[in-house]
């Protein structure tokens, strides 16, 4: 069912007081002025000023005379959001506000609205996201895409317009004759993001009229399936030790052998294995029948290693020297 923003949001049921990541842009203003509506004197704002463009100045103004439009406060965070070599900008920014909401709620003074940070993104940002995990080949965490509340570093965030559509966000503020900036690097053809939004999703629309309800449908899907292989992979870590022991791993069949050392990677190590090292890593996992086999090969950012019975894993750089050495096998 195709929400409205009034929809949306009567009836989202956050915990009071809370704060809105609020850019300028129409989904944020659209989620902000509903929320200080429904809510008055329970919501503040957050801007996050990125310094990545000469416009943000005047980002920050337009925020600045919203809000006290509203009465709602608003707090300006500057970051740092500059792309490491190989890093997309859009992964840098998003790294970067996110670390910037966990500094403001360790903050000793930080309100409680601090702890529940809202977010815009809506039913085509959806769309986006899916296609750009089907165009890398992503498992069932990429498919699941963006959920509508999780918790990270202690803050609760919520998004309660998945279900909206762009459109219907950029009509609702015109109606009420609400004015937002609009970022001009949105229309750069360089990202991606921008290209599906501008040629592919004007085709999807045309050819398939309910494709952002039945891929959202299909997102859902993936994320039950994926709580459902987490909770496998956390029973079946529990028997295979952590560090796993390399004949307990080799009792198990070769998708559940796989779920559980992604489950430990990430878990356990905060690194995620490419399909080939994972590949590459079972098969050497299986041909570890003797006590002379050696296992050390990249995985991740680091290193999964052989030592006696045991698979380990290593980060080289996170390790003094000495400790860098693998084990010999025994």
């Amino acid at each position: 069912m195709v929400q409205t923003v009034v929809d949306a949001v009567r009836v989202f049921a956050p915990k009071l007081p809370f704060t809105v990541a609020f850019s300028g842009g129409a989904d944020s203003t659209a989620l902000l002025l509903a929320c200080a509506e429904r809510w008055p004197g329970q919501v503040q704002a957050v801007h996050i000023h990125h310094g990545l463009q000469a416009a943000a100045d005047d980002f920050v103004r337009h925020c600045e005379g919203f809000c006290a439009g509203l009465q709602v406060p608003l707090q300006v965070l500057h970051v740092h959001a500059q792309p490491a070599p190989g890093e997309s900008p859009e992964d840098a920014a998003r790294k970067a506000r996110y670390k910037a909401f966990k500094a403001l709620a360790l903050i000793p003074s930080a309100q409680e609205a601090i702890k529940t940070i809202v977010l815009a993104q809506h039913a085509d940002d959806q769309v986006e996201t899916l296609l750009l995990a089907l165009s890398r080949g992503a498992g069932l965490p990429g498919l699941a895409c963006m959920p509508a509340a999780w918790v990270r570093d202690g803050i609760q965030y919520h998004r309660p317009l998945l279900g909206v559509h762009a459109d219907h966000i950029r009509d609702w503020l015109a109606q009420r004759g609400v004015a937002y900036v609009t970022d001009p690097t949105n229309a750069d053809p360089r990202f991606t993001r921008n290209r599906i939004r501008a040629q592919l999703l004007p085709v999807l629309q045309a050819t398939f009229p309910a494709f952002r309800e039945t891929f959202a449908r299909s997102a859902a899907h993936a994320a039950q399936a994926q709580t459902v292989l987490a909770e496998v992979a956390a029973l079946d870590l529990a028997t295979v030790g952590n560090p796993p022991i390399l004949a307990a791993l080799q009792a198990l069949s070769y998708a559940r052998q796989a779920n559980v050392l992604r489950h430990w990677l990430t878990g356990t190590h905060g690194t995620t294995p490419s399909t080939a090292q994972l590949q590459q890593l079972q098969h050497q996992i299986a041909a570890c029948t003797t006590r002379g086999h050696t296992i050390h090969i990249k995985v991740g950012a680091g290193f999964a290693v052989r030592r006696g019975v045991l698979l380990d894993w290593y980060n080289p750089k996170a390790l003094p020297t000495a400790a860098a050495t693998p084990a010999k096998p025994g």
